[in-house]
């Protein structure tokens, strides 16, 4: 049994950009509002590549549980390379701080439309939220969808089967 009055004192962190077309931190914290008794703090930077100090701040300042690291890369190819570096400091603020840091990034040219892209947005962020519950609060239920092929945003791809 959980008790309410950890999961109260758990907070989640969410570090957001103005770069984003889509405010993916409004998502993250209204799907968390939905489902769970948590304390939030947001930190909200210019572009995803100050993502990963933003994390660690959330971490080590303000002393979140877990954060959440929303961004929207564009299409072209600096775009791709900035996510890609975006990405290994999250990795790098992950390991110096041991804490998850859940990488939440949308791609512009992952939708055909802006209505498309949207929808794919607050999809990803709201699923990856949801594990991000898990990974606090019941991490078992994480256990039971490992190797079945989940993708957050878009259609499982479903497990291989011998």
């Amino acid at each position: 049994m959980i008790c309410i009055a950890h999961i109260v004192a758990m907070k989640v962190g969410i570090a957001d950009t103005t770069f984003a077309r889509f405010d993916m931190g409004a998502a993250a914290i209204d799907e968390l509002k939905k489902n769970a008794s948590m304390r939030i703090e947001r930190h909200t930077v210019p572009g995803i590549k100050d993502l990963p100090v933003a994390a660690k701040k959330l971490i080590e300042e303000r002393k979140c549980d877990i954060v959440m690291a929303l961004g929207m890369p564009g299409a072209t190819p600096i775009d791709k390379t900035c996510a890609h570096e975006a990405s290994l400091g999250l990795i790098q603020a992950q390991l110096m701080t041991n804490t998850h840091i859940i990488e939440v990034f949308v791609h512009e040219d992952e939708a055909k439309d802006d209505k498309m892209l949207a929808e794919l947005a607050g999809r990803r962020t709201r699923e990856h939220t949801q594990n991000v519950i898990k990974l606090l609060l019941k991490p078992k239920l994480l256990e039971k969808d490992a190797g079945m092929g989940k993708r957050q945003g878009s259609e499982d791809a479903g497990p291989l089967r011998l």
